[in-house]
């Protein structure tokens, strides 16, 4: 991953609502979960819960699927898993005798 899009993942999740709402489709699994339940269970309006989704579906950290009338999202895992590997990627290098 570079350096960029890292940077851009981390502005995605620079804001308490959007982390909550990362966070809870993390817990929420491969199925994800619909918005109006998102909007539900953390208690963000449907219009300001709209934004965050709208900034994590561009960062690519969360994949949209629409379902008739009403629209699912769930965590982009490959997306988290490289940021995590990008943040470990040089974990320890300067002292090789310790590992992370």
């Amino acid at each position: 991953m570079e350096s960029i899009k890292a940077i851009q993942l981390f502005s995605a999740l620079a804001q308490e609502s959007r982390l909550a709402v990362f966070r809870l489709l993390v817990e929420a699994g491969p199925d994800g979960l619909v918005a109006g339940d998102i909007s539900s269970e953390l208690n963000i309006p449907a219009s300001t819960l709209s934004f965050h989704l709208k900034d994590l579906v561009q960062a690519g950290l969360l994949i949209s699927k629409r379902h008739g009338r009403s629209i699912s999202y769930r965590t982009d895992y490959q997306a988290m898993y490289e940021l995590i590997q990008f943040m470990q990627h040089d974990c320890c290098r300067r002292n090789e005798d310790q590992q992370c």
